[in-house]
């Protein structure tokens, strides 16, 4: 006997005796709740992945127009890697893949930076 062909069965959809303001009180579904988690986000790592590699071969055969023929791509990798990954969940999606402070530097204040303006450090005249 063989493997069987086809898809995998599994459950799709998040447990429905999962509490989300109580989690422990029911300890199977909240383990059930991660693997549905972890599962959701290994999805989209590879859908991500899949894209990255339709991007590659799109720079490949198009050559110096790949400006244009790949943007749509382009714009459908970044989409998919936004909130992606491990640790990333509470971040606002305007601060992946975006540093927002500058590397630390005995003379420089940190401030806050804001869309516009890419290089918001301030330095101290005084030093």
């Amino acid at each position: 006997m063989g493997r069987k062909k086809g898809v995998a069965e599994f459950e799709e959809s998040p447990p429905d005796d999962f509490d989300p303001s109580n989690p422990y009180k029911d300890p199977v579904a909240m383990l059930e709740m991660r693997e549905h988690i972890v599962r959701e986000k290994w999805i989209a790592i590879e859908k991500a992945k899949i894209l990255r590699e339709r991007l590659r071969w799109c720079y490949r055969v198009e050559g110096v127009n790949h400006h244009q023929k790949c943007r749509h791509l382009v714009e459908q990798y970044l989409e998919s890697t936004r909130g992606i990954g491990w640790g990333k969940d509470h971040r606002p999606h305007s601060f992946h893949g975006v540093p927002r402070w500058k590397p630390w530097n005995p003379r420089s204040k940190r401030v806050a930076c804001s869309q516009d303006e890419p290089h918001c450090w301030e330095i101290n005249a005084g030093h």
